[in-house]
């Protein structure tokens, strides 16, 4: 555990006394492909590290969490969040509705609660990494305590996923 939380994520983390270690690496500003570049500064298996993306469901904002080099299948994920159909939501909505900036979208400690769904293949892993809230920071969990934190629900939604 850590002390002195830099972002929501870590204080949810560590209100919630969630047993975590944090990964921090030196984020390079010319890469677009942040879950690329924690695999790659940190040397762990894609299939651990989790990207957050925001979902415009209908009317509805939502949380997809699904392995780095996974896709998100949009039709799947509205079915699981009984919408008609779903889009990847602007940038600006979604550092709105989070308080977190892209690229460092964390499913945890958002500034809203929106419904969140976490891709089925993470579910049988000891652990897995979500951005801590900032570019450069990671954050290692038990699968468990993230669906707990978030709320989420766990269902098939993404597409090259192990």
């Amino acid at each position: 555990m850590t002390t002195g939380a830099a972002t929501p994520a870590l204080a949810a983390v560590q209100r919630a006394g969630v047993g975590h270690r944090v990964h921090r690496y030196v984020h390079d500003p010319s890469r677009s492909g942040y879950g690329d570049e924690a695999v790659d500064a940190l040397g762990v298996d894609p299939a651990r590290v989790c990207k957050t993306l925001i979902v415009a469901a209908d009317a509805l904002l939502a949380v997809a969490v699904v392995p780095v080099a996974a896709q998100l299948d949009l039709k799947r994920f509205a079915g699981c969040v009984d919408a008609k159909r779903a889009v990847l939501a602007p940038a600006r909505d979604a550092e709105r509705a989070t308080g977190y900036v892209l690229g460092a979208i964390s499913p945890i400690g958002q500034k809203r609660s929106l419904p969140t769904v976490v891709d089925h293949s993470v579910a049988a892993l000891d652990s897995v990494f979500a951005s801590g809230g900032r570019r450069g920071l990671e954050i290692e969990l038990a699968m468990e305590d993230l669906v707990r934190l978030t709320g989420a629900r766990i269902a098939p939604i993404a597409r090259g996923a192990g």
